[in-house]
């Protein structure tokens, strides 16, 4: 899948607000704020389930990888999440 596709279908869902669970919490980190090097794939199954991470890292932003993006709207499928929440901007590691 393209990257402006992935992104754009990531965008939609978060757009969509809270639907409910299943839910998806999509955060990026990196050594400044301007690159991402690092995303963080947060899935709760339920209200008051304990959350599952996947984290993805990459040397580039990972913002712009599309195997990344890709993997985030699959992820985004197979678990159907209802909602999906993402962090504005990049946070910084520290």
């Amino acid at each position: 899948m393209n990257i402006d596709k992935s992104k754009k279908r990531i965008a939609k869902k978060v757009k969509m607000g809270f639907k409910g669970y299943p839910q998806l919490s999509i955060a990026y980190f990196g050594e400044t704020a301007e690159i991402a090097t690092e995303v963080i794939v947060t899935f709760t199954a339920e209200e008051g389930a304990e959350p599952q991470d996947q984290r993805f890292a990459g040397q580039s932003d990972v913002r712009e990888d599309e195997v990344i993006q890709s993997a985030l709207v699959k992820i985004m499928e197979r678990t159907d999440a209802k909602t999906v929440l993402e962090v504005e901007g990049v946070a910084i590691k520290g």
